[in-house]
Protein backbone atom coordinates (compact mmCIF):
# COMPACT_ATOMS: atom_id res chain seq x y z
CA UNK A 1 0.00 0.00 0.00
CA UNK A 2 1.75 3.61 -1.09
CA UNK A 3 3.08 5.74 1.76
CA UNK A 4 0.18 8.05 3.90
CA UNK A 5 0.28 11.03 5.04
CA UNK A 6 -0.45 9.18 8.19
CA UNK A 7 2.79 7.31 8.16
CA UNK A 8 4.83 10.54 6.70
CA UNK A 9 3.48 12.47 9.92
CA UNK A 10 4.64 9.72 12.00
CA UNK A 11 7.84 9.54 10.79
CA UNK A 12 8.20 13.29 11.78
CA UNK A 13 6.70 12.94 15.44
CA UNK A 14 9.09 9.72 15.84
CA UNK A 15 11.93 11.98 14.73
CA UNK A 16 10.68 14.56 16.71
CA UNK A 17 10.47 12.13 19.78
CA UNK A 18 14.33 10.96 19.31
CA UNK A 19 15.57 14.24 18.95
CA UNK A 20 13.72 15.48 22.35
CA UNK A 21 15.72 12.92 24.10
CA UNK A 22 19.22 13.24 22.27
CA UNK A 23 19.42 17.08 22.80
CA UNK A 24 20.63 17.19 26.46
CA UNK A 25 23.46 14.20 26.12
CA UNK A 26 24.66 15.92 23.21
CA UNK A 27 28.54 16.96 24.66
CA UNK A 28 26.72 16.39 28.10
CA UNK A 29 27.15 13.17 30.23
CA UNK A 30 26.26 10.76 27.71
CA UNK A 31 27.67 7.17 29.84
CA UNK A 32 29.01 5.70 26.57
CA UNK A 33 29.78 2.02 26.58
CA UNK A 34 31.57 -0.67 23.92
CA UNK A 35 28.89 -3.32 22.74
CA UNK A 36 30.02 -6.83 22.06
CA UNK A 37 30.63 -5.62 18.28
CA UNK A 38 32.61 -3.02 19.43
CA UNK A 39 30.79 -0.44 18.72
CA UNK A 40 29.77 2.54 21.08
CA UNK A 41 25.98 3.03 22.14
CA UNK A 42 25.60 5.45 25.05
CA UNK A 43 22.18 6.41 27.17
CA UNK A 44 21.10 8.12 23.90
CA UNK A 45 20.67 5.75 21.78
CA UNK A 46 18.74 3.63 23.91
CA UNK A 47 16.30 6.02 25.22
CA UNK A 48 15.86 7.54 21.58
CA UNK A 49 15.14 3.72 20.13
CA UNK A 50 12.84 2.95 23.05
CA UNK A 51 10.59 6.29 22.77
CA UNK A 52 10.27 5.71 18.97
CA UNK A 53 9.26 1.93 19.74
CA UNK A 54 6.61 3.26 22.77
CA UNK A 55 5.07 5.48 19.62
CA UNK A 56 5.09 2.61 16.90
CA UNK A 57 3.54 0.45 20.25
CA UNK A 58 1.06 2.84 20.19
CA UNK A 59 0.27 3.75 17.01
CA UNK A 60 1.07 0.88 14.39
CA UNK A 61 1.21 -2.40 16.65
CA UNK A 62 0.75 -4.44 13.78
CA UNK A 63 3.56 -3.55 11.87
CA UNK A 64 7.66 -4.77 12.77
CA UNK A 65 9.86 -2.79 13.60
CA UNK A 66 13.55 -3.23 13.77
CA UNK A 67 16.21 -1.23 15.42
CA UNK A 68 20.04 -1.06 16.49
CA UNK A 69 19.35 -1.45 19.96
CA UNK A 70 16.86 -3.53 21.05
CA UNK A 71 16.47 -6.18 17.88
CA UNK A 72 13.48 -6.96 15.62
CA UNK A 73 9.97 -7.28 16.46
CA UNK A 74 7.89 -9.31 13.99
CA UNK A 75 4.60 -7.82 12.31
CA UNK A 76 1.65 -8.80 10.41
CA UNK A 77 1.36 -6.31 7.65
CA UNK A 78 4.17 -7.09 5.66
CA UNK A 79 5.38 -3.50 6.92
CA UNK A 80 8.00 -2.77 8.70
CA UNK A 81 9.84 0.58 10.40
CA UNK A 82 13.41 0.03 10.64
CA UNK A 83 15.23 2.85 12.84
CA UNK A 84 18.35 3.78 14.11
CA UNK A 85 18.45 6.30 16.97
CA UNK A 86 21.74 7.87 16.79
CA UNK A 87 23.63 6.80 13.38
CA UNK A 88 27.12 8.16 14.27
CA UNK A 89 27.25 7.64 17.56
CA UNK A 90 30.99 7.93 17.73
CA UNK A 91 30.40 11.73 16.27
CA UNK A 92 28.13 11.70 18.53
CA UNK A 93 30.22 11.04 21.60
CA UNK A 94 33.11 13.41 20.76
CA UNK A 95 30.45 16.45 19.89
CA UNK A 96 30.45 16.46 15.96
CA UNK A 97 26.68 17.49 14.75
CA UNK A 98 27.07 14.99 11.88
CA UNK A 99 25.34 12.12 12.98
CA UNK A 100 21.36 11.49 12.96
CA UNK A 101 18.33 9.32 13.68
CA UNK A 102 17.55 7.54 10.87
CA UNK A 103 13.90 6.52 10.29
CA UNK A 104 12.61 3.91 7.46
CA UNK A 105 9.40 2.51 6.35
CA UNK A 106 10.24 -0.79 4.55
CA UNK A 107 6.99 -2.63 2.28
CA UNK A 108 7.97 -6.45 1.04
CA UNK A 109 11.71 -5.53 1.56
CA UNK A 110 11.62 -2.09 -0.20
CA UNK A 111 12.21 0.89 1.51
CA UNK A 112 9.77 3.30 0.60
CA UNK A 113 9.96 6.11 3.48
CA UNK A 114 13.03 7.55 4.82
CA UNK A 115 13.78 10.53 7.29
CA UNK A 116 17.94 11.79 8.04
CA UNK A 117 17.38 13.98 11.01
CA UNK A 118 19.99 15.33 12.79
CA UNK A 119 18.84 17.13 16.00
CA UNK A 120 21.02 19.08 17.03
CA UNK A 121 21.22 21.49 13.66
CA UNK A 122 17.85 20.59 13.64
CA UNK A 123 18.32 19.79 9.66
CA UNK A 124 15.69 16.67 8.69
CA UNK A 125 15.85 14.84 5.05
CA UNK A 126 12.41 13.23 4.08
CA UNK A 127 12.20 11.11 1.43
CA UNK A 128 9.05 9.16 -0.04
CA UNK A 129 9.03 6.72 -2.77
CA UNK A 130 7.43 8.52 -5.95
CA UNK A 131 8.20 12.21 -4.50
CA UNK A 132 10.71 14.59 -4.19
CA UNK A 133 12.73 14.63 -1.15
CA UNK A 134 12.33 17.58 1.19
CA UNK A 135 14.92 19.27 3.46
CA UNK A 136 13.43 21.31 6.32
CA UNK A 137 10.26 21.47 3.98
CA UNK A 138 11.97 22.01 0.59
CA UNK A 139 12.71 20.17 -2.59
CA UNK A 140 16.76 19.26 -2.13
CA UNK A 141 17.84 17.90 -5.43
CA UNK A 142 21.96 16.38 -5.92
CA UNK A 143 24.09 18.45 -8.32
CA UNK A 144 25.15 17.40 -11.69
CA UNK A 145 28.53 15.39 -11.77
CA UNK A 146 30.38 16.11 -15.54
CA UNK A 147 32.87 13.29 -14.90
CA UNK A 148 33.78 11.14 -12.18
CA UNK A 149 37.35 12.57 -12.34
CA UNK A 150 36.47 15.73 -9.87
CA UNK A 151 33.96 13.87 -8.34
CA UNK A 152 34.10 14.65 -4.39
CA UNK A 153 33.78 11.05 -2.29
CA UNK A 154 32.49 10.37 1.11
CA UNK A 155 33.03 7.80 3.43
CA UNK A 156 32.30 7.35 7.31
CA UNK A 157 35.95 5.36 7.72
CA UNK A 158 37.30 3.04 5.86
CA UNK A 159 38.41 1.08 8.99
CA UNK A 160 35.12 0.20 9.16
CA UNK A 161 35.19 -1.54 5.97
CA UNK A 162 34.45 -5.42 5.84
CA UNK A 163 37.69 -7.18 4.91
CA UNK A 164 39.17 -7.42 1.46
CA UNK A 165 36.93 -3.77 0.82
CA UNK A 166 39.40 -1.25 1.41
CA UNK A 167 41.13 -1.60 -1.86
CA UNK A 168 37.81 -0.66 -4.34
CA UNK A 169 36.94 1.89 -2.27
CA UNK A 170 40.65 3.30 -2.93
CA UNK A 171 40.49 2.77 -6.27
CA UNK A 172 37.61 4.72 -6.27
CA UNK A 173 38.75 7.64 -4.88
CA UNK A 174 42.09 7.39 -7.43
CA UNK A 175 39.13 7.59 -9.99
CA UNK A 176 37.74 10.55 -8.64
CA UNK A 177 41.10 12.23 -7.32
CA UNK A 178 43.09 12.68 -10.81
CA UNK A 179 42.44 16.33 -10.90
CA UNK A 180 43.43 16.98 -7.87
CA UNK A 181 44.88 13.91 -6.02
CA UNK A 182 46.18 15.98 -2.83
CA UNK A 183 41.80 16.56 -1.87
CA UNK A 184 41.26 13.32 -1.47
CA UNK A 185 38.24 11.91 0.18
CA UNK A 186 35.84 12.99 3.13
CA UNK A 187 36.06 11.08 5.84
CA UNK A 188 33.36 11.17 8.80
CA UNK A 189 29.50 12.04 8.58
CA UNK A 190 27.93 8.96 8.44
CA UNK A 191 24.34 9.26 7.36
CA UNK A 192 24.78 12.86 7.13
CA UNK A 193 26.43 12.45 4.31
CA UNK A 194 23.53 11.08 2.20
CA UNK A 195 21.36 14.62 3.26
CA UNK A 196 24.63 16.27 1.69
CA UNK A 197 24.30 14.61 -1.37
CA UNK A 198 20.67 14.78 -1.71
CA UNK A 199 21.04 18.60 -1.04
CA UNK A 200 24.25 18.54 -3.57
CA UNK A 201 27.00 19.27 -1.94
CA UNK A 202 29.05 16.22 -1.81
CA UNK A 203 28.47 13.76 -5.66
CA UNK A 204 29.68 9.84 -4.15
CA UNK A 205 29.21 8.08 -0.68
CA UNK A 206 30.60 4.71 -1.22
CA UNK A 207 30.60 2.46 2.03
CA UNK A 208 30.71 -1.47 3.31
CA UNK A 209 29.41 -3.30 6.30
CA UNK A 210 26.52 -1.12 6.46
CA UNK A 211 23.14 -3.18 8.05
CA UNK A 212 19.72 -2.54 7.01
CA UNK A 213 19.09 0.09 9.51
CA UNK A 214 21.81 2.14 8.50
CA UNK A 215 20.88 2.13 4.71
CA UNK A 216 17.16 1.78 4.60
CA UNK A 217 16.11 5.30 5.61
CA UNK A 218 18.77 6.79 2.99
CA UNK A 219 17.16 5.50 0.00
CA UNK A 220 14.27 7.32 -0.06
CA UNK A 221 16.38 10.23 0.70
CA UNK A 222 18.33 10.10 -2.20
CA UNK A 223 16.39 8.80 -4.72
CA UNK A 224 13.63 11.77 -4.40
CA UNK A 225 16.22 14.03 -4.85
CA UNK A 226 17.28 12.77 -8.23
CA UNK A 227 19.78 10.87 -7.04
CA UNK A 228 20.96 6.80 -7.36
CA UNK A 229 21.29 4.19 -4.68
CA UNK A 230 22.71 0.63 -5.43
CA UNK A 231 24.92 -1.97 -3.77
CA UNK A 232 28.71 -2.32 -5.32
CA UNK A 233 26.98 -4.66 -8.06
CA UNK A 234 24.37 -1.75 -9.32
CA UNK A 235 21.45 -3.79 -7.97
CA UNK A 236 18.88 -1.66 -5.56
CA UNK A 237 19.35 -1.89 -1.87
CA UNK A 238 16.13 -4.07 0.24
CA UNK A 239 16.40 -5.01 2.68
CA UNK A 240 18.06 -8.68 1.78
CA UNK A 241 21.02 -6.45 0.50
CA UNK A 242 24.62 -7.30 2.39
CA UNK A 243 25.82 -3.91 3.18
CA UNK A 244 27.93 -2.78 0.54
CA UNK A 245 26.22 0.73 0.10
CA UNK A 246 27.17 3.18 -2.83
CA UNK A 247 25.16 6.17 -2.95
CA UNK A 248 25.47 8.90 -6.77
CA UNK A 249 24.39 12.00 -6.56
CA UNK A 250 24.20 12.22 -10.74
CA UNK A 251 22.73 8.77 -11.99
CA UNK A 252 24.80 9.38 -15.37
CA UNK A 253 27.97 8.82 -12.61
CA UNK A 254 27.06 5.12 -11.82
CA UNK A 255 28.70 3.00 -14.27
CA UNK A 256 31.72 4.71 -14.33
CA UNK A 257 31.57 4.54 -10.13
CA UNK A 258 31.05 0.96 -10.37
CA UNK A 259 33.45 -0.09 -13.38
CA UNK A 260 36.57 2.28 -10.67
CA UNK A 261 34.93 0.07 -8.10
CA UNK A 262 36.75 -3.22 -9.11
CA UNK A 263 39.19 -1.98 -10.62
CA UNK A 264 41.74 -2.75 -7.99
CA UNK A 265 43.74 -5.10 -9.88
CA UNK A 266 41.77 -6.17 -12.96
CA UNK A 267 39.25 -8.11 -10.50
CA UNK A 268 35.72 -7.48 -10.63
CA UNK A 269 34.23 -7.12 -7.43
CA UNK A 270 33.05 -10.26 -5.73
CA UNK A 271 29.39 -11.12 -4.29
CA UNK A 272 30.37 -11.91 -0.22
Amino acid sequence: MPVSQADIALSLRLADAAGEVIRPYFRAEHGVEIKDDQSPVTRADREAEAAMRRLLDAERSGDGVVGEEYGEKPGVTGRQWVIDPIDGTRSFTVGRAIFGTLIALIEDGWPVLGVIDQPVQRERWLGVAGRDTLFNGRPARTRACPSIEGAIVATTSPHLFADGDVPHFMALVRAASKGAPRQGPVYGGDCYNYGLLASGHLDLVCESGLKLYDFAALVPVVEGAGGRMCDWNGDPLTATSEGHVLAIGDPARTDEALEALRDTDGHSHHDH
